[in-house]
C-alpha cells in the first residue's frame, strides 16, 4: 500500500504505461483504487472511438492495483485472467472517464477483483473482472514463483 500511496502523491514517478495512456491516480485505499483518463485521438481505433484495448488496460491497471493494495511487503502479483464487457463507446465528447478496481478476495495464491469505467455523470462504459496469481517477490527473480 505504501508504494501505491507514494504513486498517488507523486513521491514516486508513475510507471511508463500510465504516461503512455495518460492515466491519472484518483483514489488509493486498501481494496479500492481508481484512476482516470481524458480520452484523446491517440486512444482512437479506426472507427474514431477509444480502442477497447485502452479501456482493458485501464481496467487491468485498477484491478491489479486493488489486488496490490492488499498484499504485504515481499508479495507480488500478475494477471492470470482478465475479462472485459463493453457497454457503450467512448469518444471525445465523453470527457474524462474514471475506472475503479475493487478487491473481491485475496487468498494465499490468488486474488479476484472487479472494475468499472464510468464518466463524470456515472454512466457505465465497461466492466471487468480479473484473477491474479500472488507470489513471493524474492522468489520471482529466479523464476520460481
Amino acid at each position: 500500500m505504501d508504494a501505491l500511496r507514494a504513486l498517488g502523491t507523486g513521491e514516486v514517478p508513475p510507471p511508463p504505461i500510465m504516461n503512455l495512456f495518460g492515466f491519472q491516480t484518483e483514489q488509493m485505499e486498501v481494496g479500492k483504487v481508481s484512476f482516470s483518463v481524458v480520452p484523446d485521438e491517440s486512444h482512437f481505433n479506426l472507427l474514431g472511438m477509444v480502442h477497447g484495448g485502452v479501456m482493458a488496460t485501464l481496467l487491468d491497471t485498477v484491478m491489479g492495483c486493488a489486488v496490490h493494495s492488499t498484499l504485504g511487503a515481499g508479495r507480488g502479483y500478475t494477471t492470470l485472467n482478465i475479462g472485459v464487457s463493453y457497454i457503450r463507446p467512448i469518444t471525445l465528447t465523453t470527457g474524462k472517464v474514471f475506472a475503479e478496481g475493487t478487491i473481491v478476495h485475496t487468498g494465499r495464491t490468488t486474488a479476484i477483483a472487479t472494475g468499472r469505467v464510468v464518466d463524470a455523470a456515472g454512466r457505465l462504459f465497461a466492466t471487468g473482472e480479473t484473477t491474479c496469481l500472488i507470489f513471493d517477490v524474492e522468489n520471482s527473480a529466479n523464476g520460481s514463483a
